[in-house]
């Protein structure tokens, strides 16, 4: 570990434990075994997701002993050093139960509520990213052991760019439909590479944006710091960089405001369940 930089060690033991958390749910998911329960939300939680939070709970917590934890599955536990971990086990529980492999695991590291570190770990494509603040944005990509820079795309205009959506009816559960239509119109193409992946794709240059009408801060605190390191921006709707708004979009920063002049004046509606 960098044991001089603290950011920098919390960063490696996030990326370890992203790992052994994902594998411990490609377990599950390669055997098809697993209990689902529905949340009070409408959306689902597995035994994959409580035992792979708490893998990682256990080992911030010998590791870190003062840092607080917050996570999807098993809340919040304060801690006394300034820095707090966000937990998202599963991020994409209705792709790990339909068997689809653009599910991810989601660590990040914020220092006094700002996101100084995060991982996003795809366990059935064996693809990771990674940045911590000050430090670039790290693709290792599938099926590789080297890691290369993770950088936007530099596409200028939203005529030209693909939006990458979960799914339609998160925007109908949120009363957004017409934020959907609107975006549809104004990029080039929209494809639904869900959830965490969409953001892993804009960070790598694949995808120009993704856009999120309902999010928990576990969902996209790794993004805020990741899209920034790789060139790009991740704000809520109404251009505020934190991963505490209702909801939330990437890009490579070039279309970002005007993204954001799409999505002005609609304000915010109910709220879609989180899709873990």
């Amino acid at each position: 570990m960098h044991a001089s930089d603290p950011t920098l060690a919390r960063l490696e033991f996030a990326l370890e434990c992203a790992r052994e958390a994902g594998d411990l749910t490609l377990g599950y998911f390669r055997s098809r075994r697993f209990g689902v329960e529905a949340k009070s939300d409408g959306s689902h939680v597995t035994d994959a997701d409580r035992e792979a939070e708490t893998l990682i709970r256990e080992a911030v917590e010998r590791a870190f002993p003062e840092d607080a934890i917050f996570g999807e599955e098993h809340g919040e536990q304060a801690g006394s050093s300034g820095y707090r971990w966000l937990i998202d086990p599963i991020d994409g529980t209705a792709s790990f139960v339909h068997g689809v492999p653009l599910y991810g695991t989601l660590v990040a590291v914020e220092r006094e509520g700002v996101s100084v570190a995060g991982v996003i770990h795809m366990p059935a494509l064996g693809e990771t990213v990674h940045a911590a603040r000050g430090q670039g944005a790290w693709h290792r990509p599938p099926g590789s052991g080297d890691l290369v820079p993770a950088r936007v795309s530099a596409t200028r205009t939203l005529s030209e760019s693909l939006l990458v959506l979960t799914a339609f009816d998160y925007f109908a559960q949120a009363g957004r439909e017409d934020v959907y239509a609107r975006l549809a119109r104004a990029f080039a193409r929209t494809r639904g590479w869900s959830d965490c992946y969409a953001h892993l794709l804009v960070a790598t240059g694949r995808a120009e944006a993704a856009v999120e009408p309902s999010i928990k801060p576990w969902d996209v605190a790794p993004m805020t710091v990741i899209l920034e390191e790789a060139g790009g921006r991740y704000t809520d709707w109404r251009g505020r960089a934190t991963a505490y708004g209702p909801d939330g979009a990437s890009t490579n920063g070039v279309i970002h405001e005007a993204l954001l002049g799409v999505l002005e004046s609609l304000g915010s509606a109910g709220a879609a369940p989180s899709d873990g």
